[in-house]
């Protein structure tokens, strides 16, 4: 039987995949908290992005990929970065739920920026518990009515790390989900790529970022969501 050329992990249910499948995985986790400017619809601004880039081998071969897992800013465009950190921290630990059950313990490090904890004090009192798209699943798992309204978006962005700059375009999701009468916005990135290498890694990005959709779609059907079915293109 001829084998299958190897096809390395893009995402983090990929390695946990692997490992149930029998493959010998090793797997390693690394934080980097960016400062990038974003331009939306002609408006320019800084943000901070959350990333984590995932590594190791499935048997013997090696696979890296980053995951984008919050961003935030100090303007209306974005989240607050102090209520990034949250969104970012929640949906982590979610991916080591997914890699433990795999059989894959990773040090459960979280992602910190020091010089904004206190500052989220003042800002949770004023704007209340932050909600991640997946805690809207679980208030329509308890019986509201919630309805989301999608809008997808392709970000250019440059990410600026100590010794040079990474132009990086982002694929980033809009959700107003509304329930119990007030309308709630909140965002979450689905996948990246180096914007000079937009022919070579653009597809691959959107069929990554259709892929973590389609999930997200199946989890709003089940739960009775109402909902715009639209994907990168």
């Amino acid at each position: 039987m001829e084998q299958q050329p190897f096809t390395p992990p893009h995402r983090v249910v990929d390695i946990a995949g692997c490992k149930q499948a029998g493959a010998d995985v090793t797997c390693g986790a690394e934080f980097e908290v960016v400062p990038v400017d974003f331009m939306q619809r002609d408006n320019p601004y800084r943000a901070h992005v959350f990333l984590c880039r995932y590594s190791g081998t499935v048997d013997g071969a090696p696979y890296s990929f980053r995951k984008c897992y919050a961003r935030g800013c100090s303007h209306n465009l974005c989240p607050h970065v102090s209520q990034a950190i949250l969104i970012a921290n929640r949906y982590l630990q979610r991916d080591y739920r997914v890699l433990a059950e795999a059989g894959i313990t990773l040090s459960k490090r979280l992602f910190t920026l020091d010089d904004m904890v206190v500052k989220f004090e003042a800002y949770r009192a004023e704007h209340g518990p932050t909600l991640t798209i997946d805690d809207y699943i679980r208030i329509a798992e308890e019986g509201d009515t919630v309805s989301v309204a999608v809008g997808l978006d392709y970000l250019p962005a440059v990410e600026h790390f100590a010794r040079y700059q990474n132009p990086q375009t982002f694929l980033n999701g809009r959700f107003l989900v509304s329930v119990r009468g007030e309308d709630h916005p909140t965002q979450r990135c689905f996948a990246c790529y180096p914007t000079e290498r937009e022919r070579e890694d653009k597809p691959m990005a959107v069929r990554i970022a259709n892929k973590r959709l389609l999930n997200l779609y199946e989890s709003f059907e089940k739960t009775g969501i109402t909902y715009d079915k639209v994907f990168f293109e």
